[in-house]
């Protein structure tokens, strides 16, 4: 196996995504702080999060449409353009009666990413070969973790100084420059050189993920990839992953300002300390070339990150001090990079029709991590916080144990696709020795 940064187009596409990850970074953090200014109302901070989920789960079937039928490199320019049209209105939000602009940018961004994110990973097969899939989705989380290093102080200081204009100008033009790059990658793959670069060599078709998984390569649609036999397993997974994730974007806060008695200062230490874990793992997979199986690496992930999880709500029973927090979180960002990159590569290397497998990929975790949201801000008066802490921790748990499932099943279907295999070859010789004797 070798890194996915041989690719020339692949690296092209990587350097698209960091640069436009940089700027999302900066709004992502302004735009929470300006709903906040603007209304004084955490309700009106809630809703903008709550708004960008909703795209996701009504546009799934229309992105697997999309996706499935059209040019991806043209779909990823098309909807870069978009994002960076749809930004532009920012500049004119002044004060609260203009808030409705402000929430109609964020559908319109949530939107777009419902589009977006599905035919970049459903184009990673077509840019590198099947044995550097894992280094190529390793890579985009550890630039996606870069951008977030680097776009998030960036725009929080540049909010400090009343900058707002700034950062949506910014961000306009990542989104302008993320298309050029996109644009610029080679789309022609009967062009595409299969030596050196392995740009195309050895990509899963569709017709060869429908062959091994039973199902249908020419049907396109959310309901049939939620079908798919291969996938139910990563897709119930991912669903308890994704609650678990809802959980911990509201209870985080909680545990630190109430469990450990901390500050804000050290909700923004933790919650970012995570990006190092993250890097080192994408690191790791991405650059060295780690050979593993996505759906062991997925495993692994959600069983680490389980444990982890679990250590870290039940220690404030030993110590509040925070430098077990910060060792901790450090470490809990590295089973993230693993658990994503194995969803992600699993679904490129079995989907029957990866747009549509995509799509209800989005849909899948959009939903889980709103049940989990909803949850944690229902359930959480009633139950205290660490029962719903310890629910977190186990979800993961339980998406490992999923996996590990899904494996034993992939395992036995494949060994009994080689029995029948050999049944037939065996029949094949028997009759031809009968025809000639």
């Amino acid at each position: 196996m070798s890194s996915a940064l041989r690719s020339p187009a692949f690296v092209r596409v990587l350097l698209a995504g960091f640069v436009s990850d940089t700027g999302d970074w900066m709004l992502f953090v302004a735009l929470p702080l300006v709903v906040y200014r603007l209304t004084g109302s955490a309700l009106g901070t809630s809703v903008a999060f709550v708004l960008e989920l909703v795209p996701v789960v009504l546009l799934a079937p229309v992105a697997a449409r999309l996706v499935g039928r059209y040019d991806r490199r043209r779909v990823l320019v098309f909807v870069s353009l978009v994002q960076a049209a749809a930004v532009a209105p920012l500049l004119l939000v002044r004060s609260a009666e203009q808030i409705p602009v402000l929430y109609a940018v964020i559908v319109l961004q949530a939107s777009c990413s419902a589009v977006f994110e599905p035919a970049k990973d459903s184009w990673m097969p077509e840019l590198v070969s099947a044995d550097r899939l894992v280094s190529a989705n390793a890579l985009i989380g550890l630039a996606q973790n870069v951008g977030r290093l680097v776009g998030g102080p960036l725009g929080g200081a540049l909010l400090a100084f009343g900058r707002m204009d700034v950062i949506v100008v910014a961000d306009i033009t990542s989104f302008v420059l993320a298309a050029v790059l996109l644009w610029s990658a080679p789309h022609d793959r009967r062009r595409r050189m299969k030596a050196g670069g392995g740009i195309g060599a050895h990509a899963p078709s569709a017709g060869a993920a429908a062959r091994a998984t039973g199902a249908s390569p020419t049907r396109i649609g959310v309901v049939s990839a939620l079908r798919q036999r291969g996938l139910r397993a990563t897709y119930v997974s991912a669903g308890l992953a994704a609650i678990a994730q809802g959980l911990f974007l509201v209870l985080f806060v909680l545990f630190v300002t109430d469990s450990l008695k901390g500050t804000d200062a050290e909700v923004g230490l933790l919650r970012g300390i995570q990006a190092v874990g993250s890097i080192a793992a994408g690191a790791a997979l991405g650059l060295l070339a780690v050979a593993a199986r996505p759906r062991r690496i997925a495993m692994i992930g959600a069983v680490a990150f389980g444990l982890i999880s679990l250590a870290v709500w039940n220690l404030p029973a030993i110590t509040t001090a925070t430098w077990p927090y910060v060792v901790l979180f450090m470490l809990v960002g590295a089973p993230g990079v693993l658990l994503s990159t194995g969803y992600i590569s699993l679904i490129q290397t079995t989907a029957a029709n990866r747009g549509s497998a995509f799509a209800a990929y989005g849909l899948v975790s959009a939903v889980g991590q709103g049940v989990g949201l909803l949850a944690a801000g229902g359930v959480q008066p009633v139950t205290g916080l660490l029962p719903l802490l310890e629910a977190q921790g186990v979800l993961y748990l339980l998406a490992g144990v999923v996996m590990l499932s899904g494996h034993a099943r992939s395992r036995t279907g494949a060994a009994d696709a080689s029995a029948a295999t050999a049944r037939k070859r065996s029949a094949v010789e028997t009759g031809g020795t009968r025809s000639t004797s």
